[in-house]
């Protein structure tokens, strides 16, 4: 097993150069950069309100007395505008965000300060990458868990259940809340929850925006704990609806599976109660399957489901930092946050073998070949 997880950490070394790399060629194709930004907004004052303000800061490869006279710069441009932009301008601005540079030394400075989770500077927010990194990370990380969790501490008892009773009355009605389940987007699902419990229009038992509450510092250790639950219940349960809906299923139709083989009739003959069947035998078979959707669920969620989430309950978490990245094209952030999301994906699919073992030991991982 030791072996394994060493090959499988190598592993991760080109994979994670190869995302990395097809990102870069893609954004260097797509059109609207950061300098193209900053001069459409310098060619548009009217539409954008100026740029100096904006822009004042960015960028992180020259120095202090650069960017002060980068901004001086900035503020000629924009008083002259109209009558266009000076060539030794739009050269100085691409020599500030590094685009002076060919394409592939670019990307190969970009590999060796990642390989020192060195992001760079923001473009336009005039802080570190890695600052607004840590300040968001815990927002994500916690909402995924928890949506996680909640997941399968509810799908897998329900699809057990299922099984077990598969056909009575209990498994067809829960059959059709499971296919509205599936059928409610999950932003949908949390203005319905905002509607009823946030103070929408009849009860006010959750709170409406934000992780903690204005008072957190001033809140005594068990009381920030229930301030943060209180926060995330709304969210965590608006995530957790679709994901519900698919593991259930995926749950009861493993254990169905496993119920109707061979083994599990031998154990009923030789007089096993179903308890001892179900728990002592079907179990550790059927959960193989449910586990190995634990690290898909999670980067599932990290990735597609929460920037609307977090959108609608004002939770400002890398969904929402990465998204914004990509409108304004800023690419250290954008690239950072895909490093950190690549990593956290990686070492999430590692865990998920990790579960294999726990779960049944027969698995040797040790003769497997990646």
């Amino acid at each position: 097993m030791a072996t394994y997880l060493l090959r499988r950490i190598l592993l991760m070394i080109p994979t994670l150069f190869g995302i990395l790399l097809l990102n870069f060629v893609i954004v260097q194709a797509a059109p609207g950069g950061p300098v193209d930004q900053i001069i459409f907004r310098l060619n548009n004052p009217g539409l954008t309100g100026g740029a100096v303000g904006r822009f004042s800061g960015a960028g992180a490869n020259e120095s202090s007395a650069a960017s002060a006279s980068l901004q001086a710069s900035l503020q000629t441009q924009t008083n002259r505008s109209t009558r266009g932009l000076d060539e030794e301008f739009i050269k100085s601005l691409k020599k500030f965000y590094g685009f002076d540079k060919p394409a592939p030394e670019r990307f190969w400075i970009m590999i060796k300060s990642y390989l020192r989770f060195d992001f760079g500077e923001s473009f336009f927010r005039s802080e570190p990458v890695w600052k607004l990194i840590v300040e968001k990370l815990p927002i994500s990380i916690s909402l995924g868990l928890w949506s996680t969790l909640l997941a399968y501490l509810i799908s897998i008892p329900l699809g057990i259940r299922k099984a077990v009773k598969d056909g009575s009355n209990f498994d067809s009605w829960t059959s059709w809340a499971i296919i509205i389940g599936y059928a409610i987007p999950s932003f949908l699902f949390a203005i319905l929850l905002i509607i009823l419990f946030a103070g929408g229009s009849y009860f006010q038992w959750f709170p409406l925006r934000g992780l903690v509450s204005d008072n957190w510092d001033s809140l005594s250790t068990m009381g920030k704990i229930k301030d943060y639950l209180w926060h995330i219940a709304l969210p965590s349960f608006a995530l957790i609806i679709s994901g519900f809906a698919s593991l259930t299923m995926l749950t009861k139709n493993s254990f169905l599976d496993e119920i109707r083989k061979a083994y599990t009739l031998t154990a009923r003959a030789k007089g096993l109660s179903e308890n001892r069947i179900l728990y002592g035998h079907i179990f550790r078979n059927a959960m193989l399957i449910v586990i190995s959707g634990f690290p898909s669920a999670l980067i599932k969620i990290l990735f597609t489901s929460s920037l609307l989430i977090e959108v609608i309950f004002s939770l400002n978490g890398l969904g929402m930092l990465g998204f914004e990245a990509a409108i304004n094209r800023d690419y250290p952030v954008m690239f950072g946050t895909l490093y950190i999301f690549t990593l956290i994906g990686l070492f999430t699919s590692l865990l998920g073998d990790v579960l294999y073992v726990l779960i049944d030991p027969r698995i040797d991982f040790s003769r497997r070949e990646i």
